[in-house]
């Protein structure tokens, strides 16, 4: 009879066999993922998003009303260190705008106007704000003025009111970016809830649960949120409002994790440290939560990952329709919904630059996912 040599999984690069026996699970999941050169720009790119959405009042240089009234549907600007003569700065600066009205289609026209050069002074005192409604301040991360005092800077452009796009960008990132979290936040926690006892407890609870599953996976997805958000009341403030949209995207996008976490716990039930435990008299909360929970945290943490886009995904589509998020909340999809007309778009495309960061956010979640998932992986050795 022939033998058939079977092949070893090779260790992480640089590790000898016995230096890897010594790593906790967690500790080689971190070296597999620190090899996953993607993910980790992704990570970078999503810590810096949070950290600049977050403070938004001090990276923005204008509060989201601020309005400019002499650029109103201008063109991006373009920061220089070289003048048109050649002459060097060393304060990066921007040309201001001369405003020209086409006679023959009254369409606002744009050019820069050397003699008015604002530099770009960092860590300076503009517009007033309070961070978080609660601590006052005026201090911002960049601001541009000239000697008068005077002066101003939209990186990318105006939109037909003379509000800077750029900090309408990095307050509407806050809104979109937050509702991705706490919506996973909520559908976590009812996956695992739901999932969790259906599996363990199995019987007549795992029959409601699944059949309950099925009936919500078998709704269409798009129109439901549809009719549940315009079914909001009109009276209700912005904070209600964010919070109902939150509910309704999380409300299904739990069933896919919550039958993942099923499969799971039907696995565990029977292994020999839930029977120590049950016999030793520990609650079922505590045997869920205690003992099967933390032996499958890391896949339920990608899984949430990877969730995250859809939820991103589903206010933008709802608030670029107009039935999400409402004004005077920013979000990305409320910035897009001035890109439905055709005509807006061929005269300001960039307005369309909020969608671009919906792209790298959504990019940037999903290859955190893989990242995650493959890190998570015991079978995958090998680094990237």
């Amino acid at each position: 009879m022939s033998e058939v040599a079977l092949e070893r999984p090779q260790p992480i690069a640089n590790e000898t066999p016995d230096e890897l026996n010594f790593l906790t699970p967690q500790q080689l999941a971190w070296r597999r993922f620190k090899r996953h050169r993607l993910a980790l720009i992704s990570a970078v790119i999503l810590i810096v998003m949070y950290l600049v959405t977050g403070f938004a009042e001090f990276f923005a240089p204008y509060a989201t009303t601020s309005r400019n009234v002499g650029a109103i549907n201008a063109p991006p600007m373009n920061v220089r260190f070289f003048e048109h003569d050649g002459t060097f700065h060393i304060r990066p600066f921007v040309y201001g705008y001369d405003l020209h009205i086409n006679e023959q289609t009254w369409a606002r026209e744009y050019s820069e106007n050397p003699e008015k050069i604002y530099p770009l002074r960092f860590f300076a005192r503009g517009e007033a704000y309070e961070l978080w409604n609660l601590f006052d301040g005026d201090i911002h991360f960049f601001i541009a003025e000239n000697d008068g005092g005077e002066g101003y800077i939209h990186f990318l452009g105006t939109d037909q009111l003379g509000r800077d796009v750029f900090s309408r960008v990095i307050y509407g990132g806050r809104i979109s970016l937050s509702i991705g979290m706490l919506g996973i936040g909520l559908t976590l926690f009812l996956g695992v809830l739901f999932g969790g006892f259906a599996g363990y407890l199995g019987g007549w609870i795992d029959r409601i649960v699944q059949r309950m599953i099925e009936v919500l996976q078998s709704l269409p997805t798009l129109p439901l949120w549809m009719a549940l958000t315009a079914a909001l009341p009109a009276h209700w403030s912005s904070l209600r409002i964010y919070f109902g949209v939150t509910i309704i995207l999380s409300l299904f996008g739990w069933t896919a994790l919550a039958r993942q976490v099923r499969g799971r716990f039907l696995a565990l039930r029977n292994e020999d440290f839930v029977i120590a435990a049950r016999l030793i008299g520990s609650g079922q909360n505590r045997i869920i939560f205690k003992h099967m929970m933390p032996s499958f945290l890391s896949h339920t943490i990608t899984t949430a990952t990877l969730a995250v886009p859809g939820v991103i995904l589903g206010e933008t589509a709802l608030s670029f329709l107009g039935i999400g998020i409402r004004p005077p909340i920013v979000s990305w999809g409320v910035l897009m919904e001035q890109a439905q007309n055709y005509q807006v778009i061929s005269m300001t495309p960039w307005i369309l630059y909020p969608g671009l960061f919906v792209v790298i956010a959504v990019m940037a979640f999903n290859i955190l996912g893989d990242g995650l998932r493959d890190a998570a992986d015991p079978y995958n050795m090998g680094g990237q």
